[in-house]
C-alpha cells in the first residue's frame, strides 16, 4: 500500500467506494449533527473524506494497527479538520470495549458506529465483539452500518466473491465472508434489528442494524 513521507497510507478501494458509502451513511443517519464512531478505520481516508463532505458530522476514527493509527492522524493533520478526532486504538475483543467503557477524550455514546471491510478480514469473534460493544455505545435509535461482501443463505452473490473468500481463508482460516443471517442473529442478541440492506458497487453490500 503506497505511503508518503508523513505516514499517510493510500488504499485503492477507498477511491472506488467512498461516494457510494457516503450516500448510504447520509440516508441512514438521520441526525442533524451526528457523532459517528468508525471501527477499523484503516488508512483513515474514509473518515477524512466523509468529514470533508459532511461537515455537520463528527468522526471518531479507530483501529487496532499502529500503522493505521499513524496514517489516520497523518491524514487528519494534513487536512486540518476540526470534525475528526484523534485516532484511538480499539480492540473489539478487549474487555474495555466489550464492557462499554469510554475512551480518553471521547464521548460516551454515538449516533452511529460504522465499519468498512473489517468483518471478513478478522475472526468471527471480532464481529461479535464489534456488535456487542457498538450496541452499548449507541443512543436510542442509533445505527450500526457494516460495509463489505456478504453471503445470502450461505451463497455467494458473485463468482469473484467466492474466489475472494477462498483467498481469505487460505491466508487465515479464521477469516472469510460472513452470512447476513449470522450477522442478524448476533445483532438481535443486543437489541439491534436488521433495518436494511443496500447493494453496493463491486458486489459489496451495506447492512443497516438499528436499535429502537
Amino acid at each position: 500500500m503506497p505511503q508518503d513521507t508523513s505516514g499517510r497510507l493510500d488504499a485503492s478501494a477507498f477511491h472506488r467506494n467512498k461516494d457510494a458509502i457516503l450516500e448510504v451513511l447520509k440516508e441512514n443517519i438521520k441526525v442533524l449533527r451526528p457523532r459517528i464512531l468508525e471501527i477499523a478505520s484503516g488508512t483513515g481516508q474514509h473518515a477524512i473524506y466523509f468529514a470533508e463532505q459532511w461537515p455537520q458530522a463528527t468522526w471518531w476514527p479507530s483501529d487496532i494497527d499502529p500503522h493505521a493509527i499513524a496514517s489516520i492522524d497523518a491524514w487528519r493533520v494534513h487536512k486540518g479538520l476540526d470534525n475528526v478526532k484523534p485516532a484511538q486504538t480499539i480492540d473489539v475483543t478487549s474487555p474495555a470495549w466489550l464492557d462499554g467503557e469510554a475512551f480518553d477524550s471521547w464521548t460516551q455514546t454515538f449516533d452511529a458506529v460504522f465499519s468498512a471491510n473489517m468483518v471478513h478480514i478478522s475472526p468471527w469473534q471480532a464481529t461479535l465483539g464489534l456488535i456487542e460493544g457498538a450496541a452499548k455505545r449507541l443512543d436510542d435509535g442509533g445505527t450500526v452500518i457494516l460495509y463489505g461482501p456478504f453471503t445470502i443463505n450461505d451463497a455467494h452473490t458473485a463468482p469473484s466473491n467466492e474466489a475472494f473468500d477462498e483467498s481469505l481463508k487460505s491466508r487465515n482460516p479464521d477469516w472469510g465472508i460472513r452470512d447476513i443471517s449470522a450477522i442478524q442473529q448476533a445483532a438481535q442478541l443486543h437489541s439491534l434489528g436488521l433495518a436494511g440492506i443496500t447493494q453496493m458497487p463491486a458486489n459489496n453490500m451495506t447492512l443497516i442494524l438499528r436499535r429502537g
